[in-house]
C-alpha cells in the first residue's frame, strides 16, 4: 500500500489476498443449467483445497472465492477445470422435496389480488398450487430466491421498497417468491406469513432451505414463530475472566479472520475488517494469526482488568489512554484501560495475549449484527482468556519507534482493478475526480461524487471490495459485512492491499480512486470468468 501507511514490506506479508472468478452456466434464469451449476458446487465442496475460501452460487453462475497469497489462481482454476470435465458422468440430481406452511395474510394481498384481476383465494390457489426450485440463497442468511410464479402472479417490485419487512414474511417480485427470514429492507409483494422458521442460528443445522431443493408452500393457520434470538459468542461464564465492560463504546465487536465457505447460505463472511491492523495487534501480543479480538469504532470502552493481563491496540481512530498504541503492555488486576478519539480513521484492535475464551458458530467467532450472531459489547459483559498466563514474546521488528509513528495519509488513495462488469467508461468516471464518503458500516462505503455507468445484473455474488454502481450511479464500495448476492453492475474492485485503508475511511471523507487502466478493455470483465469448456444447451461456451 505505497503511499498509505508508514509500514514495512513485512507487515504486508501476513495479508490475505482475496481473489476469485465466475463459472458462468447461462445468460438467462435456465432451470437445467442452474441444476448443473448446483451440481458443480457440490462436486467442489466435497474436494475443497486450502487457500479455497468460499463458493457461491448464484442464479446463472458459481463464484469461485480463494486467497491468493495462499494459492495460485491457476492451481484454483485447474481444480475447478477437473470437475467441470466430470460434471455430467454422475446421476442427475433435483434437491430435497420440502413443504413450508404458510398464512395467507399479506399486507400485500388484496393489492396483488386488485392487481392481476384475481380474488385473494384464487392468488393463493396459484401461488400454493405449483413446486418451486431455490435457485440461490443470499442477500440476508437462508433468504431463498424461488421460481417460477405462475405467469398471472409475475408483478414488479414495489415502486419503493419498505425500509422493515416483517420476519418470515411471503413474498413475489416478477418470477420469484421468498421468504424473509429476517427483519430487512424489501420491495417484494408480501402475501403471507411463513409459520416455521427457514433460519435459526440456534438449531444444529441453521438454514432450512439449500440452493437446488424444491419447494411447496401449503396453506395454514396458526401463530407465527418468534424471531430466533441472537446466538452468543461467547461463554456467559469465562473460565478465565480478563476484562469486565464498565461502559460499552460505540460499536466494539468479536472478530477473527472471518466466516468462510458459509456463502451458500448467504451468510456474511464477515471478520477483520482491517486486516493489517488486527494482525499487527495480534502479533504484538504473540497471538497466532486470526486469534479472537475486539474491533472497536470511532468511540471505545472503559474495560477493568479482572486478572493480570498483557494486551495491544493496534489501528487508527482511536488510541489507549496512558499507553502507545502499537506496543505491548500490561494491565494489573484492577486497572483499568479507557480510550482517546484520535483524528483520523475509524478502527482499533484491542488483542489479548492467550487469545479471547469464544462459542464459534460455523467455523469463527466473528459477529454477524444481521445474521442474529453474537452482538456488540454491553455494559457487564466479561470475557475472559482462551489460555491464561503469559503468551510468547511480541515481534519486535513489527514495533514502530517515537520517530517513525504509524499514520493514516492526508490524502487517501484507494487503487482499483477492473471489475466483473468492467467498461473504460466507468473506469475513468470513477477515476475522473474525488470521492466523499456519504455513509459507511461493516457493509460498505457509499460514495458521492460524479455520476458512474451502472446498471443491474443477474443477482450473482460479490466479491469482497467489490464497487457496485446503481442505476442511478452511485457507487457503493462492499466490505466485509457485504450482502452475499447482488443485482447491481461492478466495474471495479478495491486492490486487495487497499482494502485494510478502506475500512479506516470516516463520513465525509475524500478519496481519490485510481483505476488500473492497463490491457486492452475488452478483456477486462473475461478474467473473472472460467470458461466451461463446451457449449451445452441453454448455456454459455
Amino acid at each position: 500500500m505505497e503511499g498509505t501507511r508508514g509500514h514495512s514490506a513485512a507487515d504486508l506479508g501476513g495479508l490475505s489476498l482475496p481473489s476469485g472468478f465466475y463459472v458462468q452456466f447461462a445468460d438467462r434464469l435456465d432451470l437445467t443449467q442452474n441444476a448443473r451449476l448446483h451440481a458443480l458446487h457440490r462436486a467442489l465442496r466435497q474436494d475443497l483445497p486450502p487457500g479455497v475460501t468460499d463458493l457461491c452460487p448464484g442464479y446463472v453462475n458459481l463464484y469461485v472465492e480463494f486467497d491468493a497469497a495462499q494459492v495460485a489462481p491457476d492451481e484454483v482454476r485447474a481444480w475447478v477445470g477437473r470437475h467441470l470435465r466430470g460434471l455430467d458422468d454422475g446421476p442427475a440430481w433435483t434437491g430435497r422435496a420440502l413443504e413450508l406452511p404458510v398464512r395467507y395474510d399479506g399486507m400485500d394481498l388484496a393489492d396483488v389480488a386488485a392487481r392481476t384481476g384475481l380474488d385473494e383465494a384464487e392468488v393463493v390457489r396459484r401461488h400454493s398450487g405449483r413446486e418451486y426450485h431455490v435457485y440461490a440463497v443470499g442477500f440476508t442468511p437462508g433468504f431463498p430466491f424461488m421460481g417460477e410464479v405462475h405467469e398471472s402472479l409475475q408483478l414488479p417490485r414495489r415502486a419503493t421498497p419498505r425500509p422493515a419487512v416483517p420476519f418470515n414474511a411471503v413474498a413475489i417480485a416478477a418470477a420469484q417468491t421468498c421468504v424473509y427470514p429476517l427483519p430487512s429492507p424489501g420491495g417484494w409483494n408480501l402475501i403471507g406469513t411463513l409459520l416455521s422458521t427457514v433460519y435459526d442460528p440456534h438449531r444444529p443445522e441453521p438454514f432450512t432451505l439449500a440452493p437446488g431443493d424444491r419447494v411447496r408452500f401449503v396453506p395454514a393457520d396458526g401463530p407465527a414463530p418468534e424471531l430466533p434470538a441472537i446466538r452468543e459468542l461467547w461463554p456467559r461464564s469465562p473460565q478465565f475472566p480478563a476484562l469486565r465492560v464498565e461502559r460499552a463504546g460505540l460499536l466494539d465487536l468479536l472478530m477473527d479472520a472471518g466466516r468462510m465457505r458459509q456463502g451458500h447460505h448467504g451468510l456474511a463472511r464477515s471478520g477483520f475488517l482491517d486486516e493489517w491492523a488486527a494482525g499487527r495487534a495480534n502479533r504484538l501480543v504473540g497471538n497466532a494469526p486470526g486469534t479472537p479480538l475486539l474491533e472497536l469504532t470511532l468511540r471505545g470502552p472503559r474495560l477493568t482488568a479482572l486478572r493480570d493481563v498483557r494486551v495491544a491496540v493496534s489501528g487508527f481512530g482511536l488510541a489507549p489512554l496512558g499507553w502507545r498504541l502499537d506496543q505491548p503492555f500490561g494491565l494489573r488486576a484492577g486497572e483499568t484501560l479507557e480510550f482517546r478519539s484520535t483524528s483520523s480513521g475509524a478502527r482499533a484492535y484491542l488483542a489479548l495475549a492467550g487469545g479471547l475464551e469464544t462459542s464459534p458458530f460455523l467455523g469463527s467467532s466473528s459477529v454477524d449484527l444481521l445474521g442474529r450472531v453474537g452482538r456488540a459489547l454491553q455494559a457487564g459483559d466479561v470475557l475472559g482468556l482462551e489460555v491464561p498466563g503469559r503468551a510468547a514474546e511480541p515481534v519486535p521488528a513489527a514495533t514502530p519507534t517515537e520517530d517513525e509513528p504509524c499514520t493514516m495519509p492526508g490524502a487517501v488513495r484507494l487503487r482499483l482493478l477492473p471489475g466483473p462488469q468492467a467498461t473504460l467508461d466507468a473506469l475513468q468516471a470513477l477515476g475522473r475526480a474525488p470521492f466523499r464518503i456519504t455513509g459507511l458500516d461493516r457493509m460498505g462505503l457509499r460514495l458521492s461524487g460524479p455520476p458512474v455507468p451502472g446498471g443491474q445484473v443477474i443477482s450473482e455474488a460479490t466479491p469482497l471490495g467489490a464497487v457496485q454502481v446503481t442505476p442511478a450511479g452511485d457507487p457503493i464500495v462492499l466490505l466485509a459485512d457485504r450482502g452475499r448476492l447482488g443485482g447491481y453492475s461492478k466495474p471495479a474492485v478495491i486492490h486487495p492491499l487497499d482494502l485494510p485503508l478502506a475500512a479506516q475511511l470516516r463520513p465525509g471523507q475524500s478519496v481519490h480512486l485510481i483505476p488500473d487502466l492497463s490491457g486492452p478493455p475488452d478483456v477486462w470483465a473475461w478474467r473473472w470468468h472460467q470458461p466451461l469448456g463446451r457449449r451445452t444447451p441453454g448455456g454459455l461456451p
